[in-house]
């Protein structure tokens, strides 16, 4: 008998040992994650928001790129644009000389008075060549439809012999530096005329 207990005890510790250590097997086999996939999964997510970055680095230096160029190219057309302006009072106090000569003086002068008006007007033609080679240049809106960015009006004329809207006196010449108004002419318009034809540029 005494055997007999000793060997039931034996087998009841195995058993209960055998139960102890099932649940921890089954439970770390359920909870197991491989480590190199987890890894794998981590650098390529960093490595889609590394390429992200770059990617939008690179966009916004390229677009910083043509800014920068647009912003050099507008400098070097228009730096000297407030020097301009202020040069065509020059301009404008050359021409007002040369039309306070009357024709027929400019036609029979000699001498002295002559060699002044060649003078003035070599001098207004050189004023106007180097305002040109800095992209300044003249608008001569004479006999063209008016242009309210490019012309102010100043008066109507009732002309019935050219169409409404159409520059028939200029009193003031205006310029452009590049593509933009450096001075608006002042124009006469004419009223009354027919309607002048719509531009392709207008219809569409």
């Amino acid at each position: 008998m005494p055997q007999d207990d000793q060997r039931q005890t034996t087998v009841e510790a195995g058993a209960g040992a055998a139960q102890d250590s099932a649940p921890a097997g089954q439970g770390g086999e359920s909870a197991s994650v491989d480590p190199v996939a987890e890894a794998l999964a981590l650098l390529t997510a960093e490595r889609d928001e590394l390429k992200d970055r770059t990617l939008r680095t690179l966009a916004e230096m390229e677009n910083l790129r043509r800014r920068t160029e647009r912003e050099v190219a507008d400098a070097r057309a228009y730096a000297v644009t407030n020097f301009a302006r202020d040069v065509l009072n020059v301009a404008d106090n050359i021409r007002r000389a040369l039309d306070s000569v009357p024709d027929d003086a400019k036609s029979t002068a000699d001498g002295a008075l002559k060699g002044l008006i060649d003078g003035i007007e070599l001098t207004e033609r050189d004023l106007a060549k180097t305002l040109e080679r800095h992209g300044v240049k003249i608008v001569e809106p004479q006999g063209q439809k008016f242009d309210p960015n490019r012309h102010q009006a100043m008066f109507e004329v009732p002309n019935a012999e050219v169409p409404a809207g159409t520059v028939v006196q200029v009193v003031q010449a205006g310029y452009v530096i590049g593509d933009r108004v450096l001075r608006p002419a002042l124009v006469g318009v004419a009223k009354g005329g027919p309607k002048a034809a719509a531009s392709p540029a207008d219809a569409a």
